[in-house]
């Protein structure tokens, strides 16, 4: 009899409720990610007049940029207020950053492919975020591999960089940071529509790298391609 007892209501309620709740959590990470779009532009158009001195302490930017990825969120997490706080001090550094990359497309009369950049990443990141909700697959295995990619590329644009520094072999490395976080934005978006992360703000830090990386790599292949050089 025991059977027949069950509460079936009470599981479905229990299931819209953390629907619900998902969707919530959802809804309130890309809230972030358009707000940290927003700091990142900030920080672009504050510090453009300067885009000499911006270029001269490029290193030293990368630097703390790198500590409030690593360090800054980590030390904030769970603390409400603070952890607001080092978002939009992280994003607003990443468009600080680009400025050096904007000012050369500008100073070249390429300045329209930003806004072409913007676009186009954002119509893909949108496409690659509703293909990984609405999709049956699980892409829950691909976070060892994409993050041995990830140092591959490092290592590739490290030794391009230093040694080889070989204009084709940029295109292709720029082409590769492209695809690779392309997948990353699908694995990242399953992982916070599955309930992977605990706040919203790490959450949207994964969305907001994904975007940062493919609008930087599709704004340099546009400004390699366009450029009649």
């Amino acid at each position: 009899m025991a059977l027949y007892d069950r509460d079936y209501t009470q599981n479905e309620s229990v299931s819209y409720v953390q629907e619900g709740a998902s969707v919530a959590f959802m809804k309130r990470t890309y809230q972030l990610l358009g707000a940290s779009m927003i700091a990142a532009a900030a920080g672009a158009y504050a510090t453009m007049p300067y885009a000499q001195t911006v270029l001269e302490y490029k290193w030293f930017i990368f630097g703390f940029e790198l500590f409030m990825l690593f360090v800054g969120l980590g030390m904030t997490r769970n603390k409400p207020g603070l952890n607001l706080a080092a978002l939009f001090v992280f994003t607003f550094t990443t468009g600080v950053s680009l400025v050096p990359l904007l000012a050369r497309l500008i100073g070249a009369g390429n300045g329209g492919v930003i806004g072409n950049a913007f676009l186009m990443t954002a119509v893909l990141f949108g496409a690659l975020s509703l293909f990984a909700i609405n999709s049956r697959s699980d892409f829950s295995s691909w976070g060892k591999p994409l993050f041995i990619t990830l140092i591959v590329i490092i290592v590739a644009s490290l030794v391009n960089m230093f040694i080889l520094q070989s204009p084709m072999m940029h295109v292709i490395i720029t082409a590769g940071v492209l695809l690779l976080f392309s997948l990353f934005t699908i694995y990242d978006t399953q992982n916070i529509a599955n309930g992977a992360y605990d706040s919203e703000v790490d959450a949207a830090v994964s969305l907001y790298l994904d975007f940062l990386n493919m609008f930087t790599s599709i704004l340099q292949l546009l400004g390699i391609f366009g450029n009649d050089d």
